[in-house]
């Protein structure tokens, strides 16, 4: 009985193996994971929809009355391009080849990357790891989140050496029971763009805290100039440092046993053990590491635009970062093919544990010059820094901030959506004069001491910078110092934690900024 069973067995496993090697046997369509359930595709323009299949396969999508079909390439790979789509929802999607997917609940409205370190990664509620402590009221804000046509897709970490195809993480829609983990910057967006819009809002939340932009930049940009050379020359020289680094850490190891041994049969404490090296080809600082693993497999997911909240770790290279920074977004963009989609970024909060402390000031004017770029803003934070913390909690603020640029820059809406910014001075006799754009219906002193503007700074040439007073006249400023006689420049909130007060009237602050370019 146990032969014959056997054999059957065997002659059934034997089937199975032809079977799936023959050429009637199915092959599975697959999607990448941002093709999933309660997924949210941009309106208004044809997205692409993308995966794998047998090679010469035909492969259709339907969602709603759109369709479209592509024959899968030798390599076994397919895109069609469905749309434009109307924004609402819930829509089944269906795609169709030798097997069938069907993905339900899908929205079509507004989608954006939202992307960075920590500030973005910064969660709603408090999380186990000790520096997401929640944004304010956060309870309040977990019990009102009722918002079905608000999603969320997060990107779980991941490093790669060269471009991925796929991400793990899955869309959530945006409850009581999921708002907790959100990004909470992306949240607050989200939910700002849901509340004008009036249309489904779709977040890709990709970050990581501590990261820095190199490591969200194609390995090609950062080949492209010397300004980045020493970025990829410090990493290869950790990687050829690293064989080194484990064998002296064996070393090290054999010796801590040795002496552990001994402090325990003496009744010792035991010394501290040697700290295992890390592989520099697994650190998220890694050139080009993130947006290999987490940016490259959302390409060419049809987006409205991006968020960005980053900088505090290359606020040491401040310099390096005016040019890299833009060089990133520019990167996206061309990456994406959608031409210069609106890429909204958070200037710095005020910090006070910096050192040196001219390195954040002068981060944040690289941030600043970064509007040169077409279709971005900058969401200035300078007001809303916790003096001893690096995470200031205050996310709603940024939030809101962001989803006002967004309506100017990305719908084109008549919103105030910036504070102040510095654009030319002139002096006049012992005083200097500032003008602004984005005044906003006019200048305004405000937060810790309404009606006293704070913050000034004026100097000659000596280049020394004294406290100054400064009053408004009309949309400008005018600065000066009865011990500066002969005034050649000003600053204006140029500390990593300063105390300034410009705002306009829309209740937006003033960018920290300098009329000179001086190196001390």
């Amino acid at each position: 009985m146990r032969s014959s069973t056997l054999v059957t067995r065997t002659v059934l496993s034997l089937f199975a193996c032809l079977l799936i090697a023959s050429p009637w046997a199915r092959a599975e369509v697959k999607l990448p994971s941002l093709f999933s359930e309660n997924m949210v595709l941009q309106a208004g323009a044809k997205d692409p929809v993308w995966g794998t299949a047998d090679p010469q396969e035909k492969v259709t999508v339907t969602l709603g009355s759109q369709q479209a079909t592509a024959t899968a390439d030798d390599s076994g790979r397919w895109k069609v391009e469905i749309g434009p789509l109307q924004p609402g929802g819930p829509f089944e999607m269906t795609v169709a080849g030798k097997t069938t997917i069907v993905i339900h609940n899908v929205l079509v409205g507004q989608v954006w990357i939202c992307s960075g370190q920590s500030n973005m990664e910064f969660s709603v509620a408090p999380q186990r790891n000790g520096w997401r402590t929640g944004v304010h009221h956060y309870k309040k804000v977990i019990a009102s989140a009722n918002h079905p046509m608000l999603r969320m897709f997060t990107v779980r970490h991941a490093v790669a050496g060269k471009p991925q195809s796929n991400v793990e993480g899955q869309w959530e829609i945006t409850s009581p029971q999921t708002v907790a983990t959100f990004s909470a910057v992306g949240y607050f967006f989200g939910l700002r763009l849901l509340k004008n819009l009036h249309e489904p809002i779709g977040l890709i939340h990709s970050a990581w805290g501590g990261t820095p932009a190199e490591s969200w930049t194609t390995m090609p940009t950062l080949q492209s100039t010397s300004a980045f050379a020493d970025i990829l020359e410090r990493w290869q020289k950790q990687y050829q440092d690293y064989p080194a680094a484990m064998e002296h850490y064996t070393e090290a190891l054999r010796n801590w046993e040795q002496a552990s041994k001994q402090a325990e049969a003496v009744g010792k404490p035991m010394p501290p053990a040697p700290r295992f090296p890390s592989d520099p080809r697994s650190s998220s600082w890694r050139p080009s590491a993130l947006y290999n693993a987490m940016i490259a497999p959302l390409i060419p997911y049809r987006i409205e635009g991006a968020i960005w909240y980053q900088g505090e770790s290359n606020a040491n290279r401040p310099v390096q970062y005016a040019k890299l920074f833009p060089a990133m977004i520019q990167d996206w963009r061309h990456a994406w093919g959608e031409g210069d989609f609106p890429f909204l970024f958070v200037q710095l909060a005020a910090y006070q544990n910096v050192h040196p402390p001219y390195n954040w000031p002068l981060l944040r004017e690289a941030q600043l010059k970064t509007l040169s770029l077409p279709k971005t803003a900058m969401a200035v934070t300078i007001d809303i820094g916790d003096a001893p913390i690096i995470h200031p909690r205050n996310k709603q603020e940024v939030g809101r901030r962001l989803g006002l640029a967004a309506r100017a820059v990305a719908y084109n809406q008549k919103v105030i959506y910036s504070g102040p910014l510095y654009s030319s001075m002139e002096v006049e006799d012992n005083k200097i004069r500032l003008h602004f754009t984005h005044v906003g219906g006019g200048l305004v002193a405000g937060g810790t001491a309404p009606g006293r503007l704070e913050g000034f700074e004026i100097a000659g040439a000596d280049h020394k910078f004294l406290g100054a007073s400064a009053r408004i006249e009309g949309d400008t400023i005018l600065v000066e110092s009865n011990l500066v006689k002969h005034p050649l420049a000003v600053r204006y909130g140029w500390q990593s934690y300063p105390i300034c007060n410009l705002y306009n009237q829309a209740g937006l602050p003033a960018s920290p900024f300098r009329t000179d370019d001086w190196k001390d």
